[in-house]
């Protein structure tokens, strides 16, 4: 079992950049991919960022490529979403998601095995 716990978020105005962070505690991560994801209102969860723990290689979602930069520290099991040039639409809960097994990174839009709770970042016009 993999705990993991969201922080950041808020209140930003369009055009600017904060950062999430999820903490995982559990299991070792080495052998998992680390995801985010997000869920507006009134639609479906998608896919935002994956990174693989063991080699930190990264796959985004067109819709914030360019703008968004997942990574993790291996000394505080913590991952990252650098958000920038935020846009209204990217208004979300945001989830942090963990997944043990190795998959294609186009497979984890459907969704990770571990889930947090979320945490809400609202960007103002």
């Amino acid at each position: 079992q993999v705990q993991l716990v969201e922080s950041g978020g808020g209140l930003v105005q369009a055009g600017g950049s904060t950062r999430l962070s999820c903490a995982a505690s559990g299991r070792t991560l080495s052998s998992y991919a680390m995801g985010w994801f997000r869920q507006a209102p009134g639609k479906e969860r998608e896919f935002v960022a994956a990174i693989r723990w063991s080699t930190g290689n990264t796959h985004n979602a067109d819709s914030v490529q360019g703008r968004f930069t997942i990574s993790r520290d291996n000394a505080r099991n913590t991952v990252y979403l650098q958000m920038n040039s935020l846009k209204p639409e990217d208004t979300a809960v945001y989830y942090c998601a963990a997944d043990p097994r190795k998959r294609l990174w186009t497979d984890y839009y459907d969704g990770m095995v571990y889930w947090g709770k979320g945490t809400l970042v609202t960007v103002s016009s």
